[in-house]
């Protein structure tokens, strides 16, 4: 751990001024109650804050606490209000508010999303194709979510799905940001919206064949663990739903879909390390057969075209070594067992298979190889790869609702090109661009982006995405933002953001760091970052910090850090591990209270994520854990300028871990430097809800941030 030395007088006379340097409100202060945390195997912790706890959200102590945060954020927020308003402005400005977005076929149906001027949610639409294919003029809306939201504080429509006779809309909204989802359903011919009303379940909605029967995945209402597969027949009581599956072991996932020819429902359970799917006929789904029994270490997921199913697996093959980067397989449509897979696309060391889409003529499949995503196509006769032009970019599949085509649609965006949709034709070579987000007063001309590796210190190449705006100079004297995630192997793929366009065009510069834990390097990247690997995440992203200074992409007092959920638990690592390093840190919903809360099975995410961080009930696992909490690690030392924002709904990340985090941070910090905590107390984990209103909460990140790092206004337009 880094020195608890103040930072030398000297240096601090050399920071840039800023707006809230003068003398801020004394900050809530929390009181402390003595409270032991003990673990099975005898290990006893002290936790001062864990009164601030409370499932229900209606203790009025803890509730005033966190309005007394607001209310502190709001004062010391309060001189930079002007400047908020103004990235506010810069922000949505950007957006074209009267925006479809691309629509796709799905039996005889175009469908379609469309933004209004003024509006913050969109209007769900579909068009019936015509003759020829193509959509024809009359509009018909199936939900329009701004007259579903009005009047409530937090609303999100989650998983939407069409009857196969195309007539009946069933639909999961979300009133609090909790996701725990209530399920509706509306005559799309009559527009009529039916009695039945299904609680407490999760966004994954799939129809029977008949038209009257749908799936759902019912949760927990405690852990708001996915547990059953029910089926729900129109015009019945819920209460007369059928159980159809039942999951008990509690470290694993429900997810039900359809395959790509339409023929079988599944139902796949998967944890951290193995998984499981069972099919039945989608004409009558009363028998679920399994298509190879679960085992630990062992992954996969299928899909079913042309008589076979095409199956993404980890799975050993017959020298017993693991394919680690996965691989795909065949089998027949009857199979029951590993045993009947057959090889088709074999395992590579340096290349990681991320996914699939089938088609009748060809298959696409979604790879990663040197840190950058690249989708290749094969065929019957031949193969070949979708073209990229930029050093650093992101693309993937997109949405291909039907199989008979030899139209591939992709996404592609990097740090400098808004998001793209393509269409390629696999035959002819053709590309059509389907749509470019489009970004009003953008000029992608006038920004670079670049990909560099950083050695880390234990020898490994992590890399790192950067962007700047044209007429930058590497000399040493720039502010920078580094951003990362590094968990669950979810990569942090350069893509296109409007918001970073405000920091650009001030002189900044923004870096991804794609550190271990993620899986941009494949499935290993992945592995080496968690478990007893997680310290990789970490000191990847201080050793990204020293090499991007150390060569002059920024000055060393003028580096800012941001992360979310695991990426908060990144945040409040390195801000322990690193405080000297980092102007200011950005931390939202973040996970900083590792141990406590992997030792209660009660809070959703804890029994699936065991595999992630470890189970703290062994010993092994919690002194490794212990010894990078940043709840636990928090010690007497000059911290970095802070933001903390949580919401007080959030099911991932509870609230109380960073309110309890912030309160012993107070307690301990020796630097002058402001912390400020923010509670949404109308959203959950994604934030506020609508397009516009999220920006409101960027706006005051960054304007906090542009604030401390004493970023001046942007260049004036050439």
């Amino acid at each position: 751990m880094m020195s608890s030395r103040l930072l030398p007088f000297a240096l601090l006379m050399t920071l840039p001024m800023t707006t809230l340097s003068a003398d801020l409100p004394a900050p809530p202060d929390a009181a402390k109650k003595p409270h032991a945390v003990k673990a099975p195997h005898g290990a006893t912790r002290s936790d001062e804050y864990y009164w601030l706890r409370d499932d229900k959200r209606e203790d009025k102590a803890i509730l005033g606490y966190l309005e007394a945060e607001n209310a502190y954020a709001d004062q010391v927020m309060a001189p930079l209000k002007p400047l908020q308003e103004t990235l506010y402005n810069e922000i949505v400005g950007r957006i074209k508010q009267d925006d479809d977005s691309v629509p796709y076929r799905e039996r005889g149906w175009w469908y379609f999303s469309r933004f209004q001027a003024g509006k913050d949610y969109p209007v769900y639409l579909r068009a019936k194709a015509a003759a020829d294919g193509s959509r024809g003029q009359d509009e018909q809306v199936m939900l329009d979510v701004n007259v579903l939201a009005q009047d409530k504080k937090y609303y999100s429509v989650g998983d939407m799905a069409v009857s196969q006779d195309n007539h009946v809309l069933a639909y999961a909204e979300d009133d609090n940001g909790r996701r725990q989802y209530t399920v509706r359903f509306k005559n799309l011919q009559t527009g009529e919206l039916y009695p039945d009303e299904i609680k407490g379940v999760s966004a994954n909605l799939v129809w029977a064949d008949d038209n009257r029967t749908l799936f759902y995945i019912e949760n927990d209402p405690e852990t708001l663990l996915t547990v059953r597969v029910k089926k729900h027949v129109l015009g019945t009581p819920a209460s007369a739903d059928v159980l159809v599956y039942e999951e008990k072991d509690d470290s694993f996932y429900i997810g039900i879909g359809r395959t790509r020819d339409d023929g079988y429902i599944c139902i796949t359970v998967e944890s951290t390390v193995s998984s499981e799917m069972r099919c039945a006929p989608a004409a009558d789904p009363k028998t679920f057969a399994v298509l190879a029994p679960r085992e630990r270490d062992v992954e996969y997921d299928a899909d079913h075209l042309g008589g076979r199913w095409v199956i993404h697996t980890n799975a050993p093959g017959a020298d017993g070594k693991p394919a680690a980067n996965y691989k795909l397989m065949t089998a027949d449509s009857g199979a029951t067992s590993r045993r009947e897979w057959k090889e088709w696309v074999a395992h590579r060391d340096d290349v990681f298979i991320d996914n699939f889409e089938l088609f009748d003529g060809f298959t696409a499949i979604a790879e990663r190889s040197d840190g950058l995503e690249r989708i290749r196509l094969l065929g019957p006769d031949r193969e070949e790869y979708v073209k990229a032009d930029e050093p650093a970019y992101s693309m993937g599949l997109s949405r291909n609702s039907e199989a008979d085509t030899p139209w591939l649609r992709y996404g592609y965006t990097s740090l400098t090109t808004p998001n793209t949709t393509y269409e390629l034709n696999t035959v002819t070579g053709e590309r059509r661009t389907l749509k470019q987000q489009p970004v009003i007063g953008y000029d992608a001309s006038k920004y670079v982006t670049e990909r560099v590796w950083v050695t880390a210190r234990d020898g490994v190449k992590v890399p790192v995405s950067l962007v700047y705006r044209k007429g930058y100079e590497r000399d040493g004297s720039a502010a920078m933002l580094q951003y990362a995630y590094g968990s669950y192997g979810s990569s942090s793929d350069p893509g296109f953001s409007v918001a970073n366009v405000s920091l650009l065009d001030r002189g900044m510069v923004y870096a991804i760091a794609h550190t271990r834990g993620g899986q941009e390097m494949g499935r290993k990247w992945y592995d080496d970052g968690k478990l007893f690997n997680k310290k990789n995440t970490f000191t990847d992203f201080i050793d990204v910090t020293d090499d991007l200074v150390a060569k002059g992409y920024a000055a060393k007092d003028r580096v800012a850090a941001y992360g979310g959920s695991a990426g908060g638990l990144l945040m409040g690592a390195i801000s322990n591990m690193a405080p000297d390093k980092y102007r200011v840190i950005l931390s939202q919903v973040p996970f900083v209270d590792v141990v406590t809360t992997m030792l209660d099975p009660t809070i959703p995410l804890t029994t699936n994520e065991y595999d992630e961080w470890g189970n703290p009930e062994k010993k092994n696992y919690y002194d490794y854990m212990l010894s990078y909490s940043p709840y636990d690690n928090l010690s007497k030392q000059a911290y970095p300028a802070m933001f903390v924002g949580t919401g007080l709904w959030d099911s991932q990340v509870q609230y109380w871990e960073p309110a309890k985090y912030v309160a012993r941070l107070r307690d301990l910090n020796t630097s002058q430097y402001p912390v400020v905590f923010r509670t949404n107390m109308d959203a959950g984990h994604g934030g506020k809800s609508g397009r516009f209103r999220r920006y409101r909460e960027q706006a005051e990140l960054y304007a906090f941030m542009l604030d401390q790092l004493g970023v001046s206004a942007p260049r004036a337009a050439e």
